[in-house]
């Protein structure tokens, strides 16, 4: 029996945007060029000092729309609102996709079993040959995407597509509370929806360019995880972790030895360095969270400069 002919799917990509001129226009540039164009494209400015009004107009298939309330979860909410697609492509600013991008999404989703599919995300290193150390430390130990869909639950929104009936039933993102991807993702697995990992969906994203960058992610991060650890139980929890986060730099030799995320003694030298730096980093401010230091002001610290 022959199977019936595929129906292409209308697919609409959503784009949060704060602050990133640079990197948006890289982004749409990167989207239009690619081997799949996408049907619909909208971009929801956050409250950025320079609207990208300019930007958006040198791309005449892109609307702008804006979200006043703080938060990439209320932007993308807002750009789910407004999409008309089958199928809901989520994407940072921040991060441009390779050309096959949305082919393969769309090739994901001709299987009807899968309703949410999270891509790999890899670093957009300035020159592979010669990694920055934060490039070297990015490329083995962030956006492990495979890792977050099997152990945790949840996808990063920088490389997400959903069925729009899908989201709908999920619901919205939150706000800056949370962390939103983890907290829709787990939401979404916690109502019976399987986040389907697709490695050749790749995303790319341009590491943190400095140490100092990559520790504000971290503050907000763990100010994050803190929201939920202030019971007695949590607490000690809360210093158990903080402990073995200290240890743990022992623990990952053999890893950062045997990835094939970098080549060469240097790059992995570098990106041991900056693990024990960060790892000391995070103790600390787990740390001083456990003491009562109020991390609040770290939440709204998200993409805030345009950094290249």
């Amino acid at each position: 029996m022959e199977k019936p002919p595929y129906h292409h799917q209308f697919i609409s990509v959503i784009i949060p945007h704060l602050n990133q001129g640079k990197q948006l226009r890289r982004c749409l540039t990167a989207l239009g060029a690619g081997n799949r164009i996408p049907d619909e494209v909208i971009v929801v400015d956050n409250g950025s000092h320079t609207v990208p009004d300019e930007i958006c107009r040198d791309f005449a298939w892109v609307t702008l729309i804006s979200q006043p309330l703080k938060g990439p979860g209320l932007a993308r909410n807002l750009g789910a609102a407004q999409a008309t697609g089958e199928l809901l492509a989520f994407i940072d600013a921040d991060c441009f996709p390779d050309l096959t991008w949305l082919a393969e999404a769309e090739n994901s989703f001709r299987d009807p079993s899968v309703q949410i599919s999270g891509g790999d995300v890899q670093i957009a290193c300035i020159d592979p040959h010669h990694l920055t150390a934060v490039e070297a430390y990015e490329s083995i130990f962030s956006y492990r995407i495979d890792r977050y869909i099997k152990r945790r639950g949840f996808c990063g929104t920088g490389n997400l597509v959903v069925r729009r009936d899908v989201f709908e039933r999920i619901g919205a993102f939150r706000g800056l509370i949370v962390a939103e991807d983890r907290e829709w993702g787990q939401r979404a697995s916690f109502k019976g929806y399987q986040i389907h990992y697709s490695p050749d969906q790749v995303v790319y994203h341009p590491a943190r360019p400095s140490l100092q960058a990559l520790q504000v992610k971290w503050d907000r991060q763990l100010t994050h995880d803190w929201v939920g650890c202030r019971s007695v139980w949590g607490r000690i929890n809360w210093a158990l972790k903080a402990l073995v986060l200290a240890l743990s730099p022992l623990a990952v030799i053999g890893q950062i030895i045997l990835t094939t995320r970098v080549t060469g003694l240097r790059n992995r030298m570098l990106a041991y360095f900056i693990l024990v730096r960060i790892r000391l980093f995070r103790t600390k401010r787990m740390v001083l969270l456990l003491k009562g230091v109020d991390g609040s002001r770290h939440l709204e610290q998200w993409n805030k400069f345009d950094a290249l």
